[in-house]
């Protein structure tokens, strides 16, 4: 649920933000001696309103218009895995298909893993192409595109690497291609390019410590594109097991990004590109949450609280403080059933 809009920010008028509810179901189950088959379903709601286009007021303040509370869809999302294993590693194909108002989505991947002779280290790799068709809902709110299309293609490699009894160390590096319609239909003053290639590197590591018989997870990601946007992430968690059956998991996230080349808050449309989406604007945020996981038979409770706040002053980067940014409360339980 998103923290509503501080009045200061807006034109008057409704500042109320989304609300997401989500459900998800996940089966995998093994078939024969080597292959696993997987089933996921995702069912999305969300309601609410979300910047529309940002003015300035007769002070020069940069100031957003809202939506208002005229935002309903609702997403389903099937997904199925199938997977060989052989005795150094697997390999999986996955079909995905995303169906919502105003978006379908169809996406293959294939992947794979394979183990060093001494099982120390695992190298993967994985290919991922979508389809995806965009027809914006005609509402009170008009959109700049009536029907488009969009292809993304991607590519990931990694390694991981026990380098102790206790530790252990994994990298990724991953390239994807965007091409079609990338603006925002639902957003006014919004044109994009039609093409935007993205770089990831990413790294981890992973620490037993007996004593507080307890597991240290600290994870790095690098982000850069060719819109001009970089961004860092930084992700640290405390996985603290209490006795046999609990474990208690404090995690805390810092993202900061540097702004698109052609973010603005004051937009000149005789410019070929512009946008005024907070989420191409730069800002750093910080999420501070809270799991739960306790095992009771064959069952498992899962439990997680999380607060996400952002801020312009909270990046490393300079640039115009963009007045829609969020502010979130995520929760969720879970059930985890393992058949013996």
């Amino acid at each position: 649920e998103e923290d509503d809009t501080a009045g200061s920010k807006t034109f008057g008028g409704s500042n109320e933000r989304m609300e997401v509810d989500s459900a998800q179901f996940h089966l995998l189950a093994p078939v024969a001696d080597n292959w696993s088959v997987a089933l996921d379903v995702a069912w999305e709601d969300m309601s609410g309103a979300s910047p529309w286009f940002v003015g300035q007021s007769a002070e020069g303040d940069a100031k957003v218009v809202m939506s208002g509370a005229s935002i309903e869809d609702t997403r389903t999302e099937v997904s199925v895995t199938t997977r060989y294993y052989y005795d150094r590693g697997s390999v999986g194909f996955n079909y995905t298909r995303s169906d919502e108002d105003d978006y379908e989505s169809d996406a293959i991947s294939v992947d794979g893993s394979f183990d060093s002779s001494d099982g120390q280290t695992t190298y993967s790799a994985a290919l991922s192409a979508s389809a995806d068709d965009i027809n914006p809902t005609q509402g009170l709110i008009p959109t700049n595109t009536v029907e488009d299309e969009k292809d993304i293609r991607s590519a990931w490699v990694g390694v991981s690497r026990i380098i102790s009894k206790r530790a252990m160390l994994r990298f990724g590096l991953s390239y994807t291609y965007r091409d079609g319609f990338l603006t925002d239909p639902y957003k006014l003053l919004d044109q994009r390019p039609d093409r935007r290639n993205e770089w990831v590197l990413q790294g981890g590591y992973r620490q037993f410590l007996v004593g507080p018989n307890a597991a240290l997870h600290l994870d790095y990601r690098y982000f850069d594109d060719d819109w001009g946007v970089d961004a860092h992430t930084v992700d640290i968690a405390w996985h603290q097991n209490i006795g046999e059956r609990t474990a208690v998991i404090p995690f805390l996230r810092y993202h900061t990004q540097d702004k698109a080349d052609f973010f603005t808050n004051s937009v000149d449309q005789s410019e070929r590109y512009y946008a005024d989406d907070y989420r191409l604007s730069a800002y750093g945020a910080i999420s501070l949450g809270l799991r739960l996981r306790h095992d009771i038979g064959n069952w498992r409770l899962n439990l997680a609280a999380e607060r996400y706040k952002s801020d312009n002053g909270w990046g490393i980067y300079g640039g115009e403080e963009a007045p829609a940014l969020v502010n979130f409360w995520r929760t969720s339980i879970g059930l985890d059933y393992r058949f013996r």
